[in-house]
């Protein structure tokens, strides 16, 4: 799955978990640039993220991710 196949798929998950239309995501999308990202949304992401594809994330690499970029490169190491 290329990177750009992963966004594709990401901006449609932040979409929906986070009830708005116009989110884009890209390699350096923080919490700080979504202004409903807090700590109870980021449980809902993080799991919406793994059911959409399929994976499965450890604590250490979801307390790890600064950002969206770093969550995109776990995805891509999962899913080949």
């Amino acid at each position: 799955m290329t990177r750009e196949e992963i966004y594709t798929k990401l901006n449609e998950v932040f979409r929906d978990v986070f009830d708005d239309e116009t989110i884009v995501v890209n390699d350096t999308t923080t919490a700080d640039d979504i202004e409903d990202w807090d700590s109870l949304e980021h449980i809902n992401l993080i799991v919406a993220v793994e059911n959409a594809f399929g994976v499965k994330f450890n604590m250490g690499q979801v307390n790890g991710m600064k950002n969206v970029g770093e969550m995109v490169d776990i995805i891509q190491t999962k899913v080949q």
